[in-house]
C-alpha cells in the first residue's frame, strides 16, 4: 500500500528542528516509529553555518557516548540530515575482538556518506539499535565497505572499512536512508536483550542459529 509523501522539510523548518535540538545538553533519542526514522535524510549543503555545524557534531558525539552507542545518526536525535557520527573504542575480549574483527575506530564524523561493498565477502553477527532499545537480531553485512563522505571541513574523502568499523558503517549510513537495521534482519534471530544476554552472548551465532532457527 503507498502512502502520501511527506511535506517538504523547508530551510525555516531545519533551523527550528536544529535549534529546538541544540536546546538539550543531551538530547532524546527518537524510537522506531517516528517518520523521521523512515525518511531518506536531506543532503547537507551548507544549511547549518560551520559554527552550528560544530556544536550539532559535538552534540551527537556526547548522545553517542550517554546512550552508550558506536554510531548515531542525525535523524535519530529528529534532525534530518545526512549527518552521522561514528567511534568505537573496541572489547577487552580478544577471542570476541578477534572473531568479530572488532578493532577500534576513532571518533569520525562523516557528512552526505555512501558506500559501496569492497568486495564480495559477508560476516553475519547480532547488532542493536539505539531506536530500537530492547533487542538485537543478527544482520548479514559486508565485510569491507567503501566509504565516501564530507568532512567537517568540506574536504571529500574515500575510505575503506574491514570488520566491525564496516558494519558500523553499514549500520548508520542506511539510517540516513530510512532503513533500519530489523529490515536486514534475520527474523528469527530476533532476541530481547536479557535472552541474548543469557543465551547468545558468545563471540559467534552458531548456537543461536542451531536453537532459533536462521
Amino acid at each position: 500500500m503507498s502512502h502520501p509523501p511527506l511535506p517538504p522539510v523547508t530551510a525555516a523548518d531545519l533551523r527550528s528542528i536544529v535549534d529546538a535540538v541544540l536546546s538539550h545538553e543531551v538530547p532524546p533519542i527518537v524510537r522506531a516509529g517516528h517518520p523521521v526514522l523512515r525518511t531518506p535524510a536531506l543532503p547537507f549543503a551548507g544549511q547549518l553555518d560551520d559554527a552550528v555545524l560544530g556544536l550539532l557534531l559535538t552534540t551527537m558525539r556526547r548522545v553517542m557516548h550517554a546512550a552508550p552507542g558506536v554510531g548515531l545518526a542525525a535523524p535519530q536525535i529528529g534532525i534530518p540530515l545526512r549527518i552521522a557520527v561514528l567511534e568505537d573504542k573496541g572489547v577487552g575480549d580478544d577471542d570476541v575482538a578477534a572473531l568479530r574483527a572488532r578493532t577500534p575506530l576513532p571518533f569520525l564524523a562523516i557528512i552526505n556518506p555512501r558506500y559501496a561493498a569492497g568486495g564480495t565477502a559477508t560476516a553475519a553477527f547480532y547488532e542493536g539499535c539505539l531506536s530500537v532499545p530492547g533487542y538485537q537480531a543478527v544482520v548479514e553485512r559486508h565485510s569491507e565497505v567503501d566509504l565516501t563522505y564530507t568532512r567537517s571541513d568540506g574536504r571529500s574523502v574515500t575510505k575503506r572499512f574491514s570488520g566491525w568499523p564496516a558494519r558500523i558503517v553499514q549500520h548508520e549510513t542506511d539510517h540516513l536512508d530510512g532503513i533500519l537495521y530489523l529490515d536486514k534482519a534475520m527474523s528469527r534471530s530476533l532476541a530481547d536483550n536479557s535472552e541474548h544476554a543469557r543465551r547468545w552472548a558468545q563471540p559467534g551465532i552458531d548456537a543461536a542459529r542451531l536453537a532459533l532457527g536462521f
